[in-house]
């Protein structure tokens, strides 16, 4: 659960302006918890050709974040192992560890202990989904935590146990990433990937509830609706037709209608993935063939029971579906999200029932779209009425092809951060000194990637027009 408060104070604005000069908001060298000589060469070299110093200066003290504050790296086993932490919560989630590391897969050829930590993080994750695969966050071994009474079945490695269907699609992306960028089979030949891979289609197989309701039930005693499900621990009734239930949202709030879309389309394409994988690799046809057949009937029923025909937008698609006919039409700022689409699959901006649905979510039609004074975005129930996340204009800005809309975005980025040079989970529209989460390494992380994407997009004039 990541709805922690850390409202700020005035005097946390406090030091980090001195004259015209932006101060370094990075641990002291000495304090930072892991050190990329390839990172931080691509830093210097940024900020050399940034000319506005704001920017220059939230880039350097994001981009590194994860690295310095969340970053357990060691040898266990004979192997890389390696822990990553949201920031001010000390545990491991599968979605947001694998989105912290994922814009330091770009450095890897020049950096062989930015190599190993990666290695270590995909090792760490195929364990963790073998511990438990409904898991969707877990502690550095068995401690034991805040949520062992939760009504489902709780182990002392698990730090939460919210079935959220992107955790394991999140997991095979990291891998895929971490191939593609390195070339190194050696972390798929352990026998850890192919172990995690089938518990991942099974489970999302069960999750379809083709065969009855199968094992999931989360119960927690609560005064936060959206912390627990309702009929029992089992979640809101679907009709089984091919789309795999997700329980949470990735805000690890509880879904209204638990097919969720966002993360079904997400599935479509990691399935596919793992399939090249587990055939280029491990040879594993028959593994393989079992991802493709399941990716292949998500995709049918996407087509089928996704697509919603708004009076206004025309075709979009609903956040939420059941199957019976019912549906949730909102989008939530986390990602996957109906937004982000367009970042985790390019090939969704050629979509024009994506294109709908972008002008959908960005627009007062969605329940979770909020415009104030201080700035506009999507926030969602997890924090509530008027906070907008960052990462979701991020996501605006990932997924623009206008010049005008992505300037508009950083902008509102650099312009919401309470003058402190950090993201934030959500600022409150009228007034960005009120922000939830001061140390949250996967928004941090985010906006460094965004620069760098947009300079590797030839957008270095757009950054310097700012």
């Amino acid at each position: 659960m990541k709805h922690l408060l850390c409202l700020c104070a005035a005097a946390l604005l406090v030091g980090t302006v001195v004259g015209d000069e932006f101060v370094c908001k990075r641990p002291a060298a000495n304090d930072r918890l892991f050190v990329s000589a390839a990172v931080d060469a691509k830093i210097q070299e940024v900020k050399s050709q940034l000319k506005n110093p704001r920017l220059a200066w939230m880039f350097e003290n994001c981009l590194p974040n994860t690295l310095d504050t969340t970053i357990h790296y060691r040898v266990k086993d004979g192997n890389d192992d390696t822990i990553v932490y949201t920031g001010d919560i000390h545990a491991m989630w599968l979605r947001d560890s694998s989105a912290q590391v994922w814009p330091y897969l770009r450095f890897v050829k020049t950096d062989e202990p930015l190599r190993k930590m990666l290695r270590g993080t995909v090792l760490r994750q195929l364990k963790c989904v073998q511990i438990d695969p409904y898991a969707n966050a877990f502690n550095d071994g068995p401690t034991g935590g805040s949520w062992q009474s939760d009504g489902t079945d709780m182990k002392p490695e698990l730090h939460e146990r919210k079935w959220e269907v992107d955790s394991l699609c999140y997991v095979i992306r990291l891998a895929d990433g971490y191939l593609a960028a390195t070339g190194d089979e050696s972390a798929f030949k352990t026998g850890d990937w192919e172990k995690a891979m089938a518990l991942i289609v099974n489970t999302f197989r069960t999750q379809q509830r083709k065969n009855g309701l199968g094992p999931y039930r989360f119960l927690r005693k609560t005064d936060r609706q959206l912390d627990t499900l309702s009929n029992n621990g089992l979640g809101a009734p679907v009709k089984p037709v091919g789309l795999i239930v997700s329980s949470f949202r990735p805000s690890d709030d509880a879904t209204a209608f638990q097919f969720l879309i966002p993360s079904n389309f997400f599935a479509v394409d990691m399935l596919r993935k793992a399939a090249d994988i587990l055939v280029r690799v491990n040879h594993n046809q028959t593994l393989a063939e079992s991802c493709r057949r399941l990716a292949s009937e998500v995709e049918a029923a996407l087509k089928k029971y996704a697509v919603y025909k708004h009076p206004q937008f025309g075709d979009i698609y609903a956040f939420e579906v059941d199957g019976f006919g019912n549906r949730m039409l909102m989008d939530d700022a986390n990602v996957p999200s109906l937004l982000a689409l367009g970042y985790l699959n390019k090939a969704m901006l050629d979509d024009p029932v994506y294109q709908n649905t972008r002008r959908f979510v960005w627009s007062d039609s969605n329940p979770y779209f909020f415009k104030g004074k201080a700035g506009e975005g999507i926030g969602g129930p997890h924090i509530g009425y008027d906070m907008v996340w960052p990462m979701s204009i991020m996501m605006k800005a990932f997924t623009s092809r206008d010049d005008r809309e992505i300037a508009e975005c950083l902008k509102m980025l650099m312009s919401t951060d309470a003058g402190l040079g950090f993201m934030h989970e959500s600022f409150n529209k009228d007034d960005p000194s009120n922000f939830t989460r001061s140390w949250f390494a996967w928004q941090n992380t985010l906006f460094g990637e965004l620069i760098l994407t947009l300079i590797d997009n030839g957008k270095l004039d757009l950054l310097n027009s700012l």
